[in-house]
């Protein structure tokens, strides 16, 4: 890949990174924890309506995307160093889901690092097929999963119900100590992985669509990948933006197409724009592009470590802000945000002039690597 091409793509990590926090921020920044974000009962007002309408759910679908897309790299670098496929990719796979599993234990509930896992273990065995094999995988799965969707959406529609049912306000996040959150965590692991399982099905079709929309050329800096980024900002903004803004404010029946069937292709207008404008812009990056193209070299440390830092922010274990502030919603909301992004967009920069990998991509590489020189040097 050509030293701009790799640029678009940590740029785009970087926006998609900085991205899902604006959609985990309305979670941490509850006070009664993520059982009542998550509820989507109590409809909020216009204005947080439409706020979090700009967030939720779509750099979630680029996010996946481009994991895709990193996998599609991954398999294209193991076919020209002639090694096996997947080889010692499942073994990267089961490093993510232990990771994804110690940052739901200890950090946050709705994680997407082990559905990620999970869902790449099944798309390595797809990804080197024809493109008719991947098409057939995509057109059923994606199928399965919409009618899956419609069908709950039907059924919550019907009760005027949202995706969970009404809870008592909950004062864990608020006044509840720090062991008390991973137990609860422990306690409720079913529940609160939910939206993992529903990633998987998801995530298949989005890992493919990543890796052939690499294929067809869509990081490429010709007229061909400039007429494939056009394509894709039209649907996602004319087409899937309008749609997923009524679904915002349909009520909470509608908050799985809301979230899941919508979102996705509004990613795919991200994309294509994202891509778009990195491409056009020549010279020095400037404080913004800098900012999110480390945020993208330091992606699973950021995503870790940004959720840790709103936990210390929101939670009562921490400085209680999310109690505190609740009635200047939503905009302390979008100033904590603010502050984070800002905030990890400045420390990746500073860790990178000394660094050449974030802190647990530096950790996850040794981790990936020490089993392959030890089984080497048996070998020999």
């Amino acid at each position: 890949m050509t030293t701009r091409r790799i640029n678009v793509l940590d740029v785009l990590r970087g926006v998609a990174i900085m991205g899902t926090l604006g959609t985990n921020i309305w979670i941490f920044t509850d006070p009664g924890g993520p059982a009542d974000a998550m509820s989507a009962l109590g409809q909020p007002g216009v204005l947080e309506t439409f706020v979090r309408s700009l967030t939720n759910g779509k750099f979630l679908a680029l996010l996946t995307l481009l994991f895709g897309v990193g996998l599609e790299l991954q398999y294209r670098s193991a076919a020209r160093r002639g090694t096996p496929w997947p080889g010692w990719y499942l073994w990267r796979a089961g490093l993510l889901f232990v990771e994804g599993l110690i940052h739901y234990l200890l950090i946050f509930e709705f994680d997407v690092l082990m559905g990620y896992a999970v869902t790449s273990v099944v798309v390595v065995y797809l990804i080197g097929r024809s493109d008719r094999a991947v098409r057939i995988w995509m057109v059923s799965v994606g199928a399965a999963f919409t009618g899956v969707i419609a069908l709950f959406t039907a059924a919550l529609v019907a009760g005027q119900g949202g995706p969970v049912d009404p809870q008592a306000p909950s004062t864990l996040f608020s006044d509840g100590s720090y062991p008390e959150q991973v137990a609860a965590r422990i306690e409720l692991f079913g529940f609160y992985r939910l939206e993992a399982v529903l990633i998987v099905p998801l995530g298949i079709v989005l890992f493919l669509l990543g890796s052939r929309l690499m294929r067809a050329g869509v990081f490429e800096d010709s007229e061909a990948g400039a007429a494939l980024r056009r394509r894709l900002m039209v649907a996602g903004f004319a087409v899937g933006l309008p749609l997923n803004l009524l679904t915002a404010f349909a009520g909470p029946g509608w908050f799985l197409v809301d979230r899941y069937l919508l979102p996705p292709l509004v990613a795919l207008g991200l994309l294509g724009l994202v891509a778009t404008v990195t491409q056009r812009l020549t010279g020095a990056p400037g404080p913004l592009r800098r900012g999110l193209t480390n945020v993208g070299r330091t992606a699973l440390s950021c995503y870790v470590f940004q959720n840790l830092v709103a936990s210390v922010l929101c939670y009562g274990w921490g400085l209680g802000l999310a109690a505190r502030f609740d009635g200047l919603r939503p905009w302390w909301v979008v100033a904590a945000w603010a502050g984070i992004c800002v905030l990890f967009m400045a420390l990746s920069t500073l860790w990178l002039r000394r660094f050449e990998r974030g802190p647990i991509e530096a950790a996850w590489q040794w981790a990936y690597q020490a089993p392959q020189q030890t089984a080497e040097k048996m070998i020999k």
